[in-house]
C-alpha cells in the first residue's frame, strides 16, 4: 500500500531518520521517502494510513492524511 501523509515539524536530517525509523519498526520492509521541503511523507508498506500517521506522531510531529 502506497500511503502519502502531509507532516509538519521536519527540518533537518535527524527528522527524517527518526519518521523513517518510526514507520520501519512497525514494518521493516517499509520503503519511506521524506521529503522536508513539502513537508511529505511517502511509504510503500503493508501498514494503513492511520498506522503510519501513528508511528510518526508518537516520534513528536504532526501527521495528516
Amino acid at each position: 500500500m502506497n500511503v502519502e501523509l502531509k507532516v509538519a515539524g521536519m527540518s533537518c536530517g535527524h527528522c527524517v531518520k527518526a519518521v523513517t525509523g518510526a514507520i520501519q519498526a512497525r514494518d521493516p520492509a517499509a520503503r519511506v521517502e521524506v521529503s522536508l521541503e513539502r513537508g511529505v511523507v511517502r511509504a510503500d508498506t503493508r501498514l494503513t494510513a492511520a498506522e503510519v500517521a501513528a508511528a510518526v506522531t508518537e516520534e513528536g510531529y504532526e501527521a495528516m492524511p
